[in-house]
């Protein structure tokens, strides 16, 4: 991502440090009592800041933490973050922290347990073959994840490479984890309810482009959670079925009547 820098930008980042974390290893262990006991969800690589902004925006009872590496887009989310808590009356964005670090040393940033989900928005897929490892969905990477994220722990895959997404599937099978609402089109039937796009997906979904996602289980409780929906769904179903064939059994003898 090509950046036109902006003057001052280290000084704005000193002068927002309510917002702007820039010694993120020394907050190792200590996010819980930073988000005030709230879950806390991350989206690695945040990017203009667009996602992260919105989302804590609308739910206050979650705290966020964007990461990127360029202290240019700490600058641009922190700024969006300002604007978009602004705009929906809700003051200054204390539920959200943006952070500089390099997300190759993700398990320095937190520790065992401490994130409930994980966002991976439009990583880079890096095409090359030789690149596999610095795919954020390559295995080495779900390792560390699979130790941060708590037993409620999730992440979420949103993407419009198709090669990522394939073989982010595969590494989520070859790591052993499970794997729901999966979808080759997100948009095909317009914008979902309430949905929160970032800057690339509202560019990408308006050129007519699919977009990837999935759902991967990764605590146990969250485990739990979705086997029970699944039940439910099923029972639901079956219920449904079951009344189906009653009633087309009623109307054929009412037809032999």
């Amino acid at each position: 991502m090509r950046l036109r820098r902006k003057t001052g930008t280290k000084e704005w980042l000193a002068e927002h440090d309510r917002l702007i974390v820039l010694d993120g290893r020394q907050r190792r262990g200590e996010w819980s009592k930073i988000a005030g006991g709230k879950p806390i969800h991350a989206e690695l690589g945040m990017g203009k800041g667009t996602f992260i902004s919105e989302m804590s925006a609308r739910n206050p009872d979650i705290h966020y933490i964007g990461i990127d590496r360029y202290d240019e887009l700490l600058r641009r989310g922190g700024e969006k973050a300002y604007e978009v808590h602004a705009a929906a009356g809700r003051g200054e964005p204390d539920n959200l922290s943006l952070v500089l670090f390099n997300i190759e040393y993700i398990d320095e940033l937190f520790a065992p347990g401490e994130l409930e989900r994980i966002y991976l928005n439009f990583s880079d897929p890096w095409p090359k073959k030789r690149h596999a490892e610095r795919r954020l969905t390559h295995p080495r990477f779900l390792r560390k994840y699979m130790e941060i994220l708590n037993d409620r722990g999730e992440i979420y895959l949103r993407t419009d490479s198709a090669s990522l997404f394939e073989f982010s599937l595969n590494s989520f099978a070859d790591t052993g984890l499970r794997t729901a609402d999966i979808t080759f089109n997100l948009h095909a039937e317009g914008v979902p309810e309430g949905h929160v796009m970032t800057e690339y997906e509202a560019k990408f979904s308006s050129q007519g482009m699919p977009i990837y996602q999935c759902r991967v289980i990764v605590g146990s409780k969250a485990l739990e959670e979705h086997e029970a929906r699944l039940r439910a769904r099923d029972s639901a179903s079956g219920k449904r079925a079951a009344r189906e064939t009653a009633e087309n059994a009623a109307e054929k003898v009412e037809s032999l009547d």
